[in-house]
């Protein structure tokens, strides 16, 4: 695989994040490259920075922590007095060491939870009066895409339909006091036929037509030519159904792998494992990469070159009696093994800086539990909602019975990299057009600061 370099755009905006103090939302369509970004900014900024993500998955996915483990909230509603009493010693010393604070995923960020946040830190750094303690706070997300789970407790959804316009963080008081600068990734790498990129920014922003509906249903309404085109479902049953059945036409016997863990790294992870602590595969098996690779001997120009990278379709062509899997991708033959995945808690450490002759403060990640298991799950289908971020050269889409949330259609349809492999189980219907009309208040409301101005 080849390695990823930025873009002028992308490469523009991690110097201006790594030149300013500001408070920063970085946005795009799909295929804009901001996981890309991200990535990149994570791994040479040279900023004290802490990573978090609202979910376990997320977190993971990026090295983070979650934003509770960070903080050490508790989940629901809290006051000041919470704050600071869930807040212990080590948690106030890394929040207050940092610089900057990197938020992915924070569509799915609830205002309270991202104004408790920045109460949080303002009692930590003992800047109380300035937002998130006058720490940089950078944002990573796309609410077109993906939306913040409401609360479950009935008092709490009082105290937000009372208090907040939205349960988006955008809608958070804290952005009242501060400013927040939006920034729009523009250059698609993803799709390249300019009307079909039209279409999907139409279904994004709910300005799509019958016209141009009828002109996606025409080029899809065909059988995919071959069976083994990924099939992306709306609900679970639809995917679990599908892989069930592909799984049983094949008559060699599964092989098992069990994930290594101990009930202490159970405990510390919590309900998100991050794989199935039982995988069974056979050879001939459609499958996807769950997790980059992380064992890479090949060097690059800037380090390890991946073999794969978490999304990759492959197919299983060798279960060896010594262990692991073989995988065949592009017509190469991976050996894969065992993967780790760390759950980490941020500290202090002290280092001897050479340049300067000092000591200093750094950031570093310490490991709390460990989980290894071969990073690979079933891939004739799986939902609309897991191929998020993922690219495609063939799709199959099963809106089954409809969309349900806003976004979901968008996400779906944006997956596949141009029309010529895309294939519908049905056509695409205007209800299944959906989307969050604070969403739309916000994104047109906020103005775009142009990125061309940081070149």
């Amino acid at each position: 695989m080849e390695q990823v370099t930025l873009s002028s755009e992308q490469q523009a905006l991690f110097e201006y994040i790594e030149e300013s103090e500001n408070n920063i939302f970085v946005t795009g369509r799909a295929g804009t490259g901001k996981s890309t970004l991200l990535t990149y900014l994570i791994e040479n900024t040279k900023k004290k920075t802490a990573i978090c993500a609202p979910t376990g998955v997320a977190a993971l996915n990026v090295g983070g922590v979650t934003i509770h483990s960070l903080f050490g909230f508790p989940f629901g509603i809290l006051g000041t007095e919470d704050i600071a009493r869930h807040m212990n010693r080590r948690t106030r010393e890394v929040l207050a060491a940092i610089d900057m604070l990197v938020i992915d995923e924070v569509s799915m960020v609830n205002a309270d939870l991202m104004d408790t946040m920045s109460r949080a830190m303002g009692i930590a750094r003992g800047r109380r009066k300035l937002p998130f303690g006058g720490a940089q706070v950078v944002m990573f997300g796309d609410p077109y895409q993906l939306a913040p789970v409401p609360p479950s407790d009935p008092q709490d959804r009082a105290y937000m339909a009372e208090n907040y316009q939205s349960g988006w963080f955008f809608d958070a008081h804290v952005w009242r006091e501060d400013s927040l600068e939006r920034y729009e990734l523009t250059e698609i790498f993803r799709q390249h036929d300019e009307y079909f990129k039209e279409i999907l920014n139409a279904i994004r922003d709910g300005s799509c037509t019958q016209e141009m509906l009828d002109y996606i249903n025409k080029c899809g309404n065909r059988f995919p030519p071959h069976d083994d085109v990924i099939r992306l479902a709306t609900i679970n049953a639809s995917v679990n159904s599908v892989n069930a059945s592909r799984m049983a036409r094949i008559e060699t016997p599964p092989k098992r792998f069990d994930a290594v863990f101990s009930a202490a790294d159970e405990k510390a992870f919590g309900r998100t494992l991050p794989a199935e602590p039982v995988v069974e595969l056979k050879v001939g098996a459609q499958v996807m990469f769950i997790k980059n690779d992380d064992s890479s001997t090949k060097k690059g120009p800037t380090g390890p070159v991946k073999r794969w990278v978490n999304g990759t379709i492959g197919r299983v062509v060798e279960l060896p009696s010594s262990g692991g899997v073989i995988v065949e991708v592009d017509n190469e033959r991976l050996e894969v093994g065992r993967s780790t995945w760390e759950k980490v808690r941020y500290e202090i450490d002290e280092q001897f800086d050479e340049e300067t002759g000092k000591v200093k403060e750094v950031l570093i990640a310490v490991p709390l539990a460990e989980f290894q298991q071969i990073p690979l799950r079933l891939a004739w289908a799986v939902t609309v909602h897991k191929s998020q971020g993922q690219t495609y050269d063939e799709v199959v889409i099963d809106m089954g019975r409809g969309a349900f949330s806003p976004g979901q259609t968008y996400v779906a349809l944006s997956r596949v990299r141009s029309l010529d492999g895309l294939y519908l189980t049905r056509a695409i219907l205007m209800s299944d057009i959906m989307v969050d009309q604070d969403v739309l208040r916000f994104m047109n409301g906020v103005k775009q600061a142009p990125i061309e101005k940081l070149f």
